[in-house]
């Protein structure tokens, strides 16, 4: 094994955790079908390289998902890696059938796909806010930690508002938001109190859908099912988890400008990670690859230095005065 990815704790879970983490969205075919062989091989790489920390979602690929990475556990278990999932977003519960038994028996299917006998950590995966200030199914979390169900939970949302009220309304233990180059309020306005309140922080999206990989040309194309093609512009959910929520276009154009910003022998996907990474309440960036060498790729800004002080406040100004304005939805 090639482990080269520092870890970090998670909040007070007492877990530790790779700094840069695997999403497996792709994984259940949402980007578009992976050839055959291919998750796997991902699973693989990431396991190769260090990467403990996988996270996953129960609408990923309707189950697929996690079916995958359940069955790839289970043939190559490993006692220092974190299965994370999420849940709250399948039509039995969302957008008003949040209850009690129906949130209990989605966690259940995630426990049977992911074949283990507890989850490490469950996560609310964007509810209406309307749900999170209601309160109650914090309280089931709560139960289903005593009963043995999860071990822990948290909240993936989607705005600085919903961010804050989880930290200073709710026992969560973790947080996953989205906070990036083209994104940059959660990291001003809720990481400090995330670090604050001991909570960890997963940061989603953190190439920002593709566009800090530095690759992308306004006539790319994208798979039919692939959010970059029916959300770009919020049609499906929330406008935020795709491009960050800027238009396609402007999205290429700013990434572009970003790159006079990379320090010398830095790619700006390097720069974007290594920004997030510079975040002290930070405690996994999940990237999404499609490819096993990306994995590898992402894992070598685990060994790089901090960005300068200077870096980091040339890319806040240009963040305000050239991206902010671009962005559309809450933020």
């Amino acid at each position: 094994m090639t482990a080269t990815i520092k870890q970090r704790p998670l909040g007070t879970t007492g877990y530790s955790v790779s700094e840069i983490g695997l999403g497996c969205w792709q994984l259940g075919g949402d980007w578009g079908a992976l050839p055959e062989g291919r998750a796997d091989a991902i699973l693989h790489s990431a396991a190769e390289h260090g990467v403990t920390f996988w996270d996953t979602a129960d609408v990923y690929g309707g189950g697929e998902s996690e079916r995958l990475v359940g069955t790839y556990n289970a043939a190559h278990p490993d006692e220092k890696r974190v299965i994370v999932t999420k849940a709250g977003r399948t039509p039995e519960l969302y957008p008003d059938g949040y209850r009690r038994d129906t949130l209990k028996a989605a966690i259940e299917a995630s426990r049977e796909r992911l074949q283990v006998d507890r989850l490490d950590l469950v996560q609310l995966h964007c509810i209406p806010f309307e749900e999170i200030q209601r309160g109650q199914v914090f309280e089931w979390l709560d139960e289903f930690r005593q009963d043995g169900l999860i071990k822990h939970y948290g909240a993936s949302v989607e705005t600085v508002e919903e961010a804050l009220y989880c930290l200073d309304h709710t026992e969560v233990a973790s947080l996953q938001l989205i906070v990036n180059l083209l994104r940059q309020d959660m990291a001003e306005q809720v990481l400090p109190r995330a670090l604050e309140r001991q909570v960890g922080v997963i940061v989603r999206l953190g190439l920002a859908s593709g566009l800090l990989s530095g690759k992308m040309t306004k006539d790319r194309a994208f798979a039919e099912e692939d959010h970059r093609n029916f959300n770009r512009d919020g049609d499906a959910f929330f406008v935020g988890e795709t491009f960050a929520g800027l238009p396609f276009e402007t999205g290429v154009d700013l990434a572009e400008e970003l790159k006079q910003f990379c320090p010398p022998g830095l790619t700006l996907p390097h720069l974007a990670l290594r920004w997030l990474l510079d975040q002290p309440a930070v405690s996994s960036v999940i990237t999404g690859a499609s490819r096993p060498e990306q994995i590898a790729d992402n894992a070598t800004v685990s060994a790089l230095p901090p960005l300068e002080a200077e870096v980091h406040e040339r890319l806040s100004r240009f963040y305000h005065d050239r991206v902010r304005p671009h962005i559309r939805g809450a933020i």
